[in-house]
Parts: structure tokens; sequence; C-alpha cells
């Protein structure tokens, strides 16, 4: 007789429990826009929510701790004269976040660290270059100021959110529009789906398509992709059946996915959220009121199903907490922020552990918030992985720090080298006349303002002889 053996994994006891009702966010009028992004994202110290706005585009960006009811008065972030339809928070700057617009404008924005008293209204930098609605933003994981955007032009621009400049234009791999963009663990690939149900892994930098797989899925609807911490791609689609399925495909060999499972019958997409530290997948469908999650491990069959946590309410959208934001003390592993009609209603994902002390398998070093890379370097063709940082001591977010963006000159260039056009003798004389200029007239202008200040000085002591005096 042979005895079922069950399969070692610290994550099968996984359970998800939704947040005490004080702990929720209340009274917020999530956007109704029929598209297919998150509509939510989240960082250590910030929620940020898509919301229904008159006269143009706006979300809510709230402090974690300020749960309860919303007042309807509450500053909005807002300037898109469109539907904004996606947000991300920059992974090495919490108080930065980027929105993308039906208007075909990305705007990025610096949120302060007190709850302003009016709307924001005014962007650190509006990037424009595509000629329809955008609808897809991510951040470049290891390098500094990196963003994509990809729009209903079918084209993904790669920005330097410093210089306001785009560094890379994709715009002829695609005949369709892009449903999802996913960069890999340390930025050098992308892999995209489109409407015409083809996935691709680009090289960015190169402009080429790596390699691709025509229809993953046979289904007709949107699929997604993302890839895990080893190269290789999951993706969320439907079966020519309409069955929702969840596939892991190796990039070396598209021919057959390496596990393939099958799960109900409905209309929602699923969107992947993937950690690389534990490797476990959670897919939450918009209209769904289920998050089911997987592990991806190295042995048969591959893709393990761990469990499903239901409630009552079906999700208008999710938010996801990057690893440092989580409670280590309480063996939290994922938490989920998650949209209602009303509210927002965070979701955490715990493995239980009777000791109190710091679960060393649960925290392995996770991606922190400094860059490995600068922009340029990035775009010359270097590598790196993202700079890791420990949870033990737990993660404490770092002070504010302001985006500054440097538009660069074009006049500014180098002048190119010719016949009588070498480094002029007299550049360096120049630049010292410059200077004693510049150095005189701040001489001048404090000289001046001197003089004002006495001037002032004296009128006041009048005023006050004169007051004196009517009394």
């Amino acid at each position: 007789m042979s005895r079922r053996v069950v399969r070692q994994s610290k994550f099968r006891h996984v359970f998800g429990q939704a947040a005490k009702a004080d702990q929720a966010y209340e009274d917020i009028r999530v956007s109704k826009v029929t598209w297919d992004s998150s509509f939510c994202a989240v960082n250590p110290k910030f929620l940020a929510i898509i919301v229904e706005a008159g006269g143009g585009g706006a979300f809510i960006v709230l402090p974690l701790a300020k749960t309860g009811r919303v007042d309807k008065n509450y500053p909005l972030v807002t300037g898109h004269t469109a539907p904004v339809l996606d947000i991300d928070w920059c992974p090495h700057n919490d108080n930065v976040i980027a929105s993308a617009s039906d208007d075909t404008t990305i705007m990025v924005w610096q949120i302060p660290d007190y709850t302003p008293v009016r709307n924001i209204t005014e962007p650190i930098i509006t990037l424009e270059g595509h000629s329809k609605r955008v609808g897809i933003l991510s951040w470049h994981p290891t390098a500094r100021n990196v963003l994509l955007s990809a729009g209903g032009d079918n084209v993904i621009i790669i920005w330097n959110v410093g210089t306001g400049e785009a560094l890379l234009s994709l715009d002829d791999l695609h005949p369709d529009v892009i449903h999802s963009v996913c960069w890999n663990n340390n930025g050098s690939l992308l892999a995209t789906t489109c409407k015409d149900k083809t996935l691709r892994i680009i090289d960015p930098r190169k402009g080429q398509v790596v390699a691709e797989r025509a229809r993953p899925h046979e289904g007709a609807r949107p699929l997604r992709a993302v890839f895990t911490a080893d190269g290789k791609l999951l993706s969320t689609g439907f079966s020519r059946m309409s069955e929702r399925q969840l596939a892991l495909w190796d990039p070396n060999n598209f021919e057959e996915p390496v596990a393939l499972q099958e799960m109900d019958t409905s209309n929602g997409v699923l969107l992947p959220f993937y950690d690389p530290d534990s490797s476990i997948v959670y897919l939450c469908g918009k209209g769904d009121s289920s998050i089911r999650y997987f592990e991806v491990t190295e042995e048969p069959p591959f893709v393990h199903y761990l469990n499903t946590f239901s409630s009552k309410e079906p999700q208008r959208g999710m938010g996801f907490m990057p690893k440092r934001g989580l409670d280590v003390s309480k063996c939290e592993i994922a938490r989920f922020y998650k949209l209602h009609e009303r509210k927002c209603e965070p979701i955490v994902m715990t493995v239980p552990r009777k000791s109190d002390l710091f679960q060393d398998d649960l925290y392995p070093d996770t991606p922190g918030p400094e860059p490995a890379l600068e922009a340029d370097e990035w775009l010359s063709g270097q590598d790196a992985e993202p700079v890791l940082i420990s949870l033990r001591d737990g993660y404490v977010p770092p002070k504010h720090r302001e985006l500054r963006v440097t538009k660069r000159n074009i006049l500014d260039e180098r002048r190119p080298a010719g016949p009588g056009r070498g480094p002029s003798a007299s550049d360096a004389p120049l630049a010292q006349r410059t200077l004693e200029s510049l150095l005189e007239e701040i001489k001048a202008l404090r000289e001046q303002v001197q003089a004002q200040e006495q001037r002032i000085r004296a009128l006041e002591n009048m005023l006050c002889e004169l007051v004196d005096g009517t009394d």
C-alpha cells in the first residue's frame, strides 16, 4: 500500500485575512473607467487610488496611517484633462508617483509627507510623446528615474524622468494594442502581451524581439505576463472554452509550457502579482471576490496550488505592497489593498509561526530604495542586480527626497570640431570674465538689499512714533 507523501513547503499554510473595519479606507469614489489596470498603487508610506473626478482625471494619495472615513474634500492629485488609467510609485523614491491618462500624457508628481491643504495640480514634469491614450506605466527596477510607458498607439517609450527626455522608442514591434509590460529582475529585458495574442520578450536597448510565442493561451480575452526570479515567464489567459489559465514558460523553449494550471470559467482578466522572494504568484481577477495563490518551484509539477482567499465583495482593483513595507514581526509575506466601490480594504497574507523572532527563511534580503545604476549607465548597456536590504530590524522609509528635473539644453551640446573650429583659446578668459561680472552683480544686489532694509527700519520707527503720538 503506497502512502501519499505531502510536499514540503514553508508556504503550504499561508492564509489570507481581511483587516478589521477600522483599518480600511472608507468613502473613496473608486474610478469606474473600463480599463484593465489595478487602479491602485501602494508603497511603505502612501496609498494611491484612481478616483472618479469631474472635468478630468484624478487620484487620491493617503498616508498609510490615515485609515477610516476619508473626508469628501480631501485634496486630490489633479492635472490630467481626461481619466487617469494607471499609476505607479517610483521604487527608488517613496514620494514620487507617475500617472498615465487618456489625454495622451504622463505626469510625474512629488507627494509631500504632510497632508496638502488643496489639490496638487502641478506635476514635476509632463512627458509627451504618445499620440493616443497611455494605459501602462512601469518604473525600471534598478536604474534611477527610468520610466516605461505604453500607449494605445502601440508604442513603448522609455523616459529619463530626471531630464524629461525619451531615451528609447519601440514603435514597430507591436501591430496592435499592448495589454501588459513587465521588466525582468535587473531591467535588461521586457515581457509584453498584445492584442495580436503574442507573448514577446524584448531587448529594449537593441529594439529587438529576443523570443516570442504566438497564442500562448487559445482564448480571445487579454493576456498578462510577468517574469519570475530565475528568468522564466508566468502568463495568465483563457482557453478556447473560456477557462482561465496560468502557464509557466521557459523563454529558451517556447514550444510547450513548462506547466499549465486551469481554473474556473469567468470573464475577469487575471492580474498576476509575483513575489520573487517567496516565488509565490497571486492571481486577482477584476470582478472576482477571491485571490488564488500558487508557489513556483524547480521540481515538477513546477506550479503548486496553495490556497484561495475568498470574500463576499467583488474587487474593482488591487494594490500590492513591496516587501519592505510588510510587518515582519507578524510573519506577513504579502499585503494587498482591495478596492471596493466606495472603500479600500487591506488583506494580509501570513505564514503561521509560533516564534516571535525574525524568520530568516521567510525574509531573504529584498530590493531596497537605492538604485543600482544611473539612467545613462543603463542606456549605455550596463546591467546591475537590485541593491538588497535586510528586513531583520524592520524597514524605516528614508526622509523626503526631492526629485530634481534638469532639462537639457541642445545649445549646450558640444559643437563638432571642423576646420577652424577647435577649442578656442579665448574660452577660459571668457569664463573668468563672466564669473567676475556675476560676482560683482551679486555684491551690488546685496548692498541694495541692505540699503532697503535700513530704509524699511527707518519707516517702521517713524510709523511707531506717529502711532504713539496719536495715542
